[in-house]
């Protein structure tokens, strides 16, 4: 493995990272509705456990308002029940066909919860791209070690490693004060 190596896994698993911290913080829920908030929940269709987007039209009505339109006849109660039973506190209403799925206003205390949870997370995706740069560290230290590349090469691959993670870090940041903002917007 040579240096280059190591710097572009490191960028790509730096990379997944961020992927990885963007998708939890889509579960977040703010005050506003989006349909990837039902992304998690799961409802029964013919003996197996599928997302609720694969058997109805999820979309957005009003800026707090999903609406839920199931492509089976049979399919709008078991929605319904599954999205009650959620741990997300939405209280969807049937109108024929068509579930209405309003989302509350959050109050003062959940959302700082909620700003609690988006920091960890944070936090989690922090400690994963320190842990990439160790083993970037870890890789280039060997390489020295085995004598496959000189101390200046050594010395490079690890600056370029901490710059690597600096700016990682810094968009972690970036999403989790944006999310934060968003949640305490009223």
């Amino acid at each position: 493995m040579s240096i280059s190596d190591i710097k572009k896994t490191a960028e790509a698993k730096m990379g997944r990272s961020i992927e990885a911290l963007k998708n939890e913080l889509q579960k977040v829920r703010t005050g506003r509705a989006h349909p990837g908030i039902l992304d998690q929940v799961h409802v029964e269709y013919y003996g197996s456990m599928v997302p609720i987007s694969q058997v109805a039209n999820v979309t957005l009505l009003d800026a707090r308002t999903i609406s839920v339109q199931p492509w089976e006849k049979g399919m709008g109660p078991k929605i319904e029940k599954a999205i009650r039973e959620s741990d997300l506190g939405l209280n969807p209403a049937a109108q024929g066909d068509l579930l209405r799925v309003p989302m509350p206003p959050l109050t003062e205390e959940r959302r700082k919860e909620l700003t609690k949870v988006v920091r960890h997370e944070g936090e989690d995706a922090k400690v994963a791209v320190r842990n990439v740069r160790r083993d970037a560290n870890e890789h280039a230290k060997k390489l020295l070690k085995d004598k496959e590349i000189g101390e200046d090469d050594e010395r490079r691959s690890l600056d370029e490693v901490q710059r690597l993670t600096d700016r990682t870090i810094a968009e972690i940041d970036r999403l989790i004060s944006a999310k934060e903002a968003e949640i305490m917007a009223v």
